[in-house]
Parts: C-alpha cells; structure tokens; sequence
C-alpha cells in the first residue's frame, strides 16, 4: 500500500515527514484504521507498514498467550519517557498490588477478577485514597492494551472506585494568623524566619521552597519565581533539582515588605562569603537545606509557643486560610498556590469558601 508524506508545517525538528495507513481486521473481525507516526524516510515508513500488517496478522495468536504481567512491563517501558522518574517510580511501587493479575491471561481477565481483587485489597490496612490510585493505574494499564495492543476488554466500564463511606477523609491543619505569629516570635534564627515566612506568606510547596535559587528573586521587582523543586525523597547529599508538579506550578509571586525585608538581609549575610554565586540555595548556601533541618526547627518552634505541631504542607494550607479569610477570590487564591484548575482550589479549600456563603446572604439582606 502507498505511502504519505506529511504537511511540511507538521514535519518534525529531525526532518521526519513520512508516514503510512492502512486497514486491518481486529481481533474481533472489526476494520480498524492505523495511521503511523512520522519516518524519516518513504522507505522507513514503508518497512514499518509491512512489519505492522504482519504483527496484526499474527495478533490472534498472539492474543491467547500474553499474561497481564507482559501487558505492565510493554507499560512501563512505553511510559518510559513519557512520565517523569518520581512518577514511574510511584507506577512501581504501586504496582506491587498488581501480583494478582500477573498470571492471568488477558484473554480470560474479566470482572470477576477485578471483583475478586477489591475484595482482597479491601483487607488491606490502605487508604481509600492510595486503593483508588492503585485501580487508575490497573486502568491505564488496561488502557494502554486497547489502545496500542488491539486488546479488548469489554468489562473495563463495569470497573467501580473503591468506597468506604465510614472512612473519614483526613482534616487539613492551619495556623490562624495569631498562631503563626506566636510561631515565629519564637524563632531568632533569620534563616528560619525567613523560611517560615516564605512557606506561610507565599504557600510553596516543600520542595519548591527548597528548591529556591538565589537568581530566582528579583528585588528591584519584589517578586520571586517558582520555577524548580527538589523532590521529598531527596536530601542533602543527594538533591536533584526537577520539575515543577504541573504547567499552573510554574508562577511569580509579589513579596510582601516583611519576607521582602528579610531575604535582603539574608541575601546581604550570604553575597559576603567569598565563594557565593546567585545559584546558591536561599534555605541553605551551596547546597539545600535538609528535610530534617526543617522539620525539627519547626517541631522547636511549636513546643515554645505552646502550639500544636502542624505538617510543613500546612503551611500552605495556613496560606489559603489567610487568602480566603481576607477576601482573595478563588481564581487569585488558585493561580497564587499554582493550582492546575480552580476545581482542585475549590475541592481543597471548600469549606472555607463555604464560610463566605454567609457574605453573600449579608449582601441580599442589605439590598
């Protein structure tokens, strides 16, 4: 069958322009079009064509031998390079829970199965939550076999989420705006007034405060750009600077005059050693300051001013609280913590917005 070449504003940076389609009966008697991806050549492209139809061909028996474990490890190679290394890591871990299906063949796996494992992770001591991502991942699995196997899996919408509705979602913790200041009055250290203040002030992430450059803050336009973290399962000796968690992640921010005050000072303590260069860690100096360093200054903190102990990530819920508090509407509130949509903004935080519904009953009222 011919080959085709691709519409020159679609030809790839290597000059890959080449490309075939064809039709071929399924494993079920059903036409299916294929288009390929890009060859670099009308020969290439011809080949791949060829090899293509003879694996279709094959598919067949192909189909009754393949086991669920084949189908996750062609996965794990094809995500490869699609997903960052912390999230195939993640994939992995996970898919230690997989064990189940291993065994089966694809063309027996039905829904009694899937039924028959829930029922098996339900004694699981895991929560909700973590079983869910287990099962999106059993489902991109799946997935991936439909789509650039031919599989097809005809129970794959009868597949329920787990539930548990006696299960109590776990509550997030916040310093109110007293509490924080109880918090930091007894902290002298201006490293870490400067670090709590810029967890509390400007809702980062652990990672992205850790990440945090000296190059990354513009004094002249009191901002400071977010643009890199290191992972939690990084520390000291090992740190590896990576990429933000989602497109919406990567913001400038406005330093408020107190946290402003305090990085130039800081900044003015670090540029006098003679080594110093702007790529220094703000929260450390060449290299980042530890994920234990951190924890026990703010577990210090806490025991002096008699306050509860709260995670470093609520810190940025204590953030939220203070936007939400204070008037910041839920588009302003998501773009400052880089949240990829407002739903995930509004989902979190729901029940501090829903505080504000009495506001608005205010305004009918007055009208």
């Amino acid at each position: 069958m011919p080959v085709y070449m691709e519409k020159k504003d679609k030809w790839t940076k290597d000059g890959r322009k080449w490309y075939f389609k064809c039709y071929f009966k399924n494993s079920y008697g059903e036409n299916v079009r294929k288009r390929s991806k890009l060859f670099l050549s009308k020969n290439e492209a011809a080949t791949a064509e060829r090899k293509f139809l003879l694996l279709a061909e094959n598919h067949d028996n192909n189909i009754s031998y393949m086991t669920f474990k084949e189908l996750e490890d062609l996965f794990f190679e094809f995500k490869k390079d699609k997903v960052r290394e912390g999230s195939l890591r993640n994939y992995k871990v996970q898919s230690e829970h997989l064990i189940f299906f291993h065994k089966i063949k694809l063309k027996d796996l039905n829904i009694n199965h899937i039924e028959k494992w829930q029922k098996e992770m339900n004694g699981k001591k895991l929560s909700l939550e973590y079983k869910n991502d287990i099962l999106t991942l059993l489902k991109q699995i799946l997935n991936y076999g439909q789509n650039y196997h031919r599989f097809h899996f005809d129970f794959y919408k009868l597949i329920s989420d787990f539930k548990n509705p006696n299960e109590l979602k776990k509550e997030m913790d916040f310093y109110t705006l007293e509490e924080y200041k109880k918090f930091i009055d007894s902290e002298d250290d201006l490293n870490y007034i400067a670090l709590f203040d810029t967890l509390y002030y400007l809702g980062l992430r652990k990672g992205e405060l850790r990440g945090l450059q000296w190059k990354d803050i513009d004094f002249a336009q009191k901002t400071i750009s977010i643009k890199k973290q290191i992972a939690s399962r990084y520390d000291v000796n090992n740190y590896k600077l990576g990429p933000l968690k989602t497109k919406a992640s990567y913001r400038d921010l406005p330093i408020n005059k107190k946290l402003l005050q305090e990085l130039e000072l800081l900044y003015n303590q670090n540029k006098n050693y003679t080594n110093f260069e702007n790529t220094w860690f703000v929260f450390g100096n060449v290299m980042p300051i530890s994920n234990t360093a951190i924890f026990a200054r703010k577990k210090r903190n806490a025991k002096l001013a008699n306050l509860r102990e709260i995670r470093v990530h609520d810190f940025r819920h204590s953030c939220a609280s203070l936007l939400i508090n204070n008037g910041a509407n839920v588009t302003m509130v998501a773009k400052y913590l880089g949240h990829s949509k407002i739903d995930e903004t509004l989902n979190t935080y729901s029940h501090m917005f829903q505080n504000k519904l009495n506001d608005i009953i205010n305004i009918i009222e007055n009208l």
